[in-house]
């Protein structure tokens, strides 16, 4: 392996995750970028990154124009769809996505693809880190016989893996990628610690080196399953409760005057993380034989809160007289989270869905999200201003524009408001979840 202060790093992947690595990276390492999107390398070359998750100014701080700047450099940032762009490299660190198909299965197809990309340009002692969320054993079971296959090289002889599980968490100005602590691993004992020295040279919070691959891919799959199951419990909650007249964030509050009782709030449960890891788990226990019932009872609920929101909202404009087919309704924000623009998978889209099949005409408002984004991925059009009366308005992201709204005079004053997050004050809101 090559030494680390004379290594030139490749990632492998630039969103949400990558770039911001990248980024830090880039400021003590010749780093190139490398993703498939043209249109995105194009953007983060000027100097833009439309995720939000990096600054221009930090960006622009770091960014190289060409491949003649960059072989001129000993640090910076090289934006490229070019294979040839990152055969000079010796690590290469993988940050693709990892999602599930429509029937909660997962794809390893970009991982896969990846992996083939890498191959191509591996080198005798390069270092191939992955960071993408998979269950135990994705690493050396599916990802280094791809690396083998494609680069005629032999496993912890001629290159060598590491896993590294991103922690990332889209729209968190506090949480940044410096700020997390990191945890590492090696597919040897020399290549953990080369891996943990790697992080440690941009990572502020420090890391944490586990024992191996399997400890570290499992570690993160079930970081973000049991952030599902408790977010699942509170849902119930919310369901009793509602049956029972209670307000269940008054509930939580009191509760929460226990030292050890846990802060959840209900919610939808989305995102590119935490609505599709708990899959993975899963799907890994499966092929060994058991059958993960929390896990995926918790899936299951969760996933049904959008429907079920829907019709706590018909029910609503039943028991106010109020119209229900052709009713206008008004829905606050599509994004999976507040304060950010990411919609991979949102689960506002289940309660538009489901509020459409009463034959309910319903505007999206959401000044975070993109609207040809938004457009191409669910076939929505995005209004750009709130005019007119609605029936009822759903507040399903708290968006912090949403806050400083007075919703009343806006869509009518007999339009009722159901706040499924819970943040409006109790006396201007009709429900929350």
């Amino acid at each position: 392996m090559k030494d680390l202060k004379d290594s030139k790093i490749a990632l492998i992947g630039l969103g949400y995750v990558g770039l911001p690595l990248a980024v830090e990276f880039a400021k003590k390492f010749p780093t190139v970028g490398f993703d498939i999107n043209k249109s995105r390398v194009e953007e983060l070359t000027k100097g833009f990154d439309r995720t939000l998750e990096v600054s221009d100014e930090d960006l622009q701080s770091v960014i190289l124009k060409s491949s003649e700047e960059f072989n001129g450099s000993s640090k910076g940032l090289l934006c490229s769809d070019s294979i040839a762009d990152i055969s000079d490299c010796n690590i290469y660190i993988v940050t693709v996505p990892t999602p599930t198909d429509e029937h909660n299965r997962p794809v390893l197809t970009p991982l896969t693809k990846s992996s083939e990309t890498v191959a191509k340009v591996l080198s005798k002692g390069d270092v191939v880190i992955y960071e993408s969320t998979v269950y135990p054993g994705v690493t050396e079971d599916h990802c280094v016989p791809i690396l083998e296959r494609d680069s005629a090289l032999k496993y912890n002889e001629d290159f060598f893996v590491g896993y590294s599980p991103e922690r990332i968490n889209p729209g968190d100005k506090n949480h940044t990628v410096t700020k997390i602590l990191k945890v590492t691993s090696g597919s040897t004992p020399e290549v953990a610690d080369y891996v943990d020295n790697l992080y440690k040279s941009i990572i502020t919070a420090g890391t944490f080196k586990a024992s191996g691959l399997k400890v570290a891919e499992a570690a993160k799959v079930i970081e973000n399953s049991q952030r599902d199951i408790n977010i699942a419990f509170v849902n119930e909650l919310a369901k009793i409760f509602n049956l029972m007249n209670i307000d269940t964030h008054e509930v939580l509050e009191a509760a929460g005057t226990k030292w050890n009782f846990l802060p959840f709030k209900p919610g939808l449960v989305g995102g590119h993380c935490i609505g599709v890891d708990p899959y993975y788990l899963a799907q890994k226990a499966q092929e060994v034989g058991y059958h993960p019932e929390i896990i995926l009872a918790g899936r299951r609920l969760n996933d049904s809160m959008g429907q079920y929101v829907a019709s706590q909202v018909v029910k609503l404009m039943i028991q106010n007289e109020l119209k229900v087919l052709g009713a206008k309704i008004l829905m606050l924000g599509i994004t999976f989270k507040e304060d950010c623009p990411d919609i991979r998978n949102t689960r506002a889209i289940d309660i538009y869905r489901e509020l459409r099949t009463y034959d309910i005409q319903v505007d999206v408002y959401d000044p975070w999200a993109d609207p040809a984004e938004v457009k191409e991925e669910y076939g929505i059009n995005l209004i750009s201003e709130i005019s007119g009366e609605y029936e009822a308005c759903v507040l399903a992201v708290a968006h912090k524009q949403y806050l400083e709204l007075d919703l009343k005079s806006i869509i009518g004053k007999n339009s009722l408001i159901y706040d499924v997050k819970g943040v409006l004050p109790k006396e201007s809101v009709n429900a929350r979840l």
